[in-house]
């Protein structure tokens, strides 16, 4: 995903600078972030990372650290690519601008003049629904409802099901009334771009935005990438140490987070956004300073963290952007993950700045320490060891998250201790549907019994118990750290009828919605 009066005079800051990234001692020297790099990957275990910066126009540092990979050990470089993840969000606005601008469509247009199928939980709200809020992430779903469609990779749901199943999520919110930030909407979005161009998301981005920009080296999906070869491996702690896990690919989800991309690449994109759609050497228009100023203007209001030392007066979400403001000055941001993969691009426009850090392992505490110490130091803001801050607040959030998971697998063992559970004769086994996310099958194998989902093949696991008819899902893919509660409804007759599923860890990703399955054993 997250007052100052006078502005800094930049230009008495700098000294000509080459593109090789030497930076003036004033501002953050190369050797100054060369440092900052690897701390942050040494405090966060972090095998590799890409980072540039752009000033005026210029890219001022661009430059691979650490290695691709642990399994092959090949170094990072700023050609290697990396899931960019959510940040491919701001490209599917850009398409849209695109088309909005050749007359095909308009923000406000209804989305179901586009897509007649698309329906949503409630009646109302799919006839208003429009290209807008599509991107806006105030459509009444909850955070990252039905991500479970598209999360972990793999899963097998096609984007025509998607959208059908759209109408079985329950609201949380009243429409256009709370930001949740979701991705299935965004799929959406590419549908529409599909049928209003007449191409497919991916071959509209790549040949109408990546190949004017000259990103030679970027791909709309995985799948795309002529030379895999080139691609960092993504990384996740499992069972205590760093590990290759699998990679996330979900196909229908490419317009919420697909794109692959390097630095180099990037620099390109964020000098178009910087000068207001205009591609760098070319002159030519991406997309208009009318529909880029749309794109960066606030759509849903967040709440803003007001203290020392940015003192942000506003926080919003724009489309395809996350906006606020830092020490005066407009920030345009968005953050990217997907397993074993976190990105993140800061734009501050007036001054022409542009930091892009794109990282191999999933911790946006280093992406966060390195963007915030560099934009510090552009701001003048002193004193603040960025580093050791986010350190503090990871061993924090880890604490917490321990204290909870160790309670409870403590209650399991003894459970497992006293328990009278008979796998011959249990009341809990069968095929449970819930209605957006299909079959879950309910099993036993010896005396254990095991959760396997049909349309989502990675979500299996043994089950363990936990209180009366509660279950702890241990998920055999250790990598997607999201075990779950499993707590089943009993009929008079004393068999499950239904059972609803909660993430054990506060610090499970959000897009393992599992509290928002309603599984109702088959009949």
């Amino acid at each position: 995903m997250k007052s100052y009066t006078q502005k800094l005079i930049l230009s008495s800051f700098f000294l000509l600078f080459s593109f090789t990234g030497h930076l003036n001692a004033q501002v953050i020297s190369s050797g100054e972030i060369d440092r900052l790099v690897t701390n942050t990957m040494k405090t966060f275990d972090v095998p590799g990372i890409a980072l540039a910066i752009v000033k005026d126009g210029k890219v001022i540092h661009s430059k691979g650290y650490g290695v691709r990979s642990l399994t092959s050990g090949e170094k990072t470089d700023e050609h290697i690519l990396f899931a960019i993840a959510s940040n491919s969000k701001a490209f599917t606005a850009a398409a849209l601008a695109i088309l909005i601008e050749e007359g095909k469509l308009k923000w406000d247009d209804k989305v179901n003049y586009y897509i007649p199928e698309f329906k949503l939980y409630n009646p109302y709200v799919s006839d208003e629904f429009t290209i807008r809020d599509l991107l806006t992430h105030r459509s009444g779903l909850g955070l990252g409802a039905g991500d479970l469609m598209i999360w972990p990779g793999g899963a097998e749901f096609t984007t025509d099901e998607i959208i059908h199943n759209l109408r079985y999520l329950k609201p949380v919110s009243g429409f256009r009334t709370k930001f949740d930030y979701d991705n299935l909407l965004y799929i959406v979005a590419g549908e529409v771009i599909k049928r209003a161009s007449g191409i497919s998301w991916e071959e509209f981005i790549e040949t109408r935005i990546m190949r004017p920009l000259g990103m030679t080296g970027s791909a709309a999906s995985y799948t795309r990438i002529k030379d895999k070869s080139n691609v960092i491996d993504p990384h996740a702690p499992v069972n205590g140490g760093l590990k290759v896990i699998d990679r996330d690919i979900s196909e229908p989800a490419n317009a919420a987070g697909g794109i692959y991309s390097n630095i180099v690449d990037m620099c390109k994109w964020v000098n178009t956004q910087l000068n207001e759609g205009v591609i760098q050497n070319t002159g030519k228009q991406l997309f208009s300073k009318s529909q880029h100023s749309e794109m960066w203007s606030a759509q849903t209001i967040l709440p803003v963290n007001t203290q020392p030392p940015y003192n942000s007066h506003f926080g919003a979400y724009g489309l395809g952007w996350l906006l606020t403001d830092v020490k005066g000055y407009k920030q345009v941001s968005h953050t990217g993950g997907l397993a074993g993969i976190v990105t993140q691009v800061t734009l501050i426009p007036e001054m022409k700045l542009g930091i892009i850090v794109l990282t191999n392992q999933q911790s946006g505490y280093a992406f966060t320490a390195i963007t915030n110490t560099i934009k510090d130091r552009f701001l003048g803001i002193k004193g603040i060891d960025r580093i050791k801050q986010n350190e503090e607040n990871f061993h924090s959030a880890q604490k917490e998250a321990m204290e909870v998971t160790q309670g409870i697998w403590k209650t399991i063992e003894e459970a497992q201790k006293n328990s009278s559970y008979n796998g011959e004769n249990n009341v809990f086994t069968g095929t449970y549907n819930d209605h957006w996310f299909g079959d879950v099958v309910i099993k036993q194998e010896g005396n254990k019994l095991l959760f396997e989902s049909q349309k989502s093949r990675r979500l299996k696991g043994e089950m363990l118990p936990y209180k009366g008819n509660t279950f702890i899902v241990k998920w055999d893919d250790r990598s997607l750290d999201a075990d779950a509660f499993a707590m089943f409804v009993l009929d008079n007759e004393g068999n499950a009828s239904s059972f609803k599923m909660k993430a054990i860890s506060p610090l499970t990703d959000f897009s393992f919605d599992f509290h928002d399955l309603d599984l109702n054993r088959k009949k």
